[in-house]
C-alpha cells in the first residue's frame, strides 16, 4: 500500500475531514490532497507529526514494517 492510501485510511479510520488533517498540521487542504493521492510526499518534519495524529509510527508511514 502506498503512503497515500495509508493517510486516506487512517484519516477516514480516525473519522478526520483533510480539513482537519491540514490544520493540525498548519499546511492547506490541498496539500493533504495531493498527498493521499500519491501526486506528492510529506516532507520529513511532518512525518512524526502524521503518526503521532494517527497513533502510528512512522516506519509504518513509510512502508517499513507492516501493521501499524
Amino acid at each position: 500500500m502506498k503512503m497515500g492510501e495509508k493517510l486516506k485510511k487512517l484519516r477516514k479510520d480516525f473519522n478526520l475531514s483533510q480539513q482537519q488533517v491540514a490544520e493540525k498540521l498548519s499546511v492547506s487542504q490541498d496539500t493533504i490532497s495531493l498527498w493521499e493521492n500519491d501526486k506528492s510526499l510529506p516532507a520529513t518534519e511532518y512525518l512524526p507529526q502524521l503518526a503521532d495524529i494517527f497513533d502510528v509510527s512512522v516506519d509504518y508511514l513509510l512502508g517499513r514494517t507492516k501493521e501499524p
